[in-house]
């Protein structure tokens, strides 16, 4: 099976100017996720899908052997979909599973993208999502419990939580994607990560707490 990652990188971002190659415990943030699928010796090609030429020199002078596939001004505002970025990808690349991996989670790790690769492998999934574990109790707006009967309220030891998205990677069969025009279908599998990488960046407040995250492994 031939597995590609993507990383959509965007050169703009409202939130946090130029969050992509803005730097981060040292480094570029997009840095953190290429060196951690470069890595792994389960994906064969690691892509950049960007539309700014300052992204692409930055991905460049990390010299990880990273490909930039230029991306359509049309696949780059703020209502375009990170589906419409892979299936732009797909047109021009060919692949088996794409390993669809977001730049705000920083705290994603190689050994993650092994183990869910495997799995992806391993359980004949058809996509794969990244989750964290929630512990927390979780209503509706209509005031109906979503995850756990209140008359016979857990103890948290006992209680299982439930599986939320983290948003650091999905796992996608190239017939899938096609398929569906979706990241997800088919026989979709949960790769659980730990509970700290619930946090992506999409704020100043989350990029402090990530990078005070980055720092404590590096200083391990």
């Amino acid at each position: 099976m031939k597995i590609f990652a993507l990383i959509p990188l965007r050169g703009g971002s409202k939130s946090i100017p130029k969050k992509n190659i803005k730097q981060l415990a040292g480094k570029p943030m997009s840095a953190w996720v290429l060196e951690a699928a470069v890595a792994s010796s389960l994906i064969e090609s690691v892509y950049v899908s960007t539309d700014s030429v300052e992204v692409a020199n930055v991905v460049d002078e990390l010299c990880l052997g990273v490909h930039v596939v230029p991306r359509p001004e049309k696949y780059a505002t703020d209502d375009a979909s990170t589906e419409s970025v892979m299936l732009h990808f797909m047109r021009n690349i060919n692949f088996d599973a794409l390993v669809t991996i977001q730049a705000t989670s920083p705290l994603l790790k190689t050994e993650d993208l092994d183990k869910a690769i495997t799995k992806f492998r391993a359980d004949q999934l058809d996509a794969l999502l990244s989750a964290v574990r929630t512990k927390r109790f979780f209503w509706n707006d209509d005031s109906t419990p979503i995850n756990y009967d209140p008359s016979n309220r857990p103890r948290r030891q006992e209680f299982r939580g439930t599986l939320m998205e983290n948003g650091a990677f999905y796992i996608t069969r190239r017939e899938i994607l096609h398929r569906y025009q979706c990241r997800l279908g088919g026989k979709v599998g949960i790769y659980e990560m730990d509970e700290s990488t619930a946090v992506e960046i999409d704020e100043l407040e989350d990029w402090d707490r990530v990078e005070r995250l980055l720092l404590m492994r590096q200083n391990k």
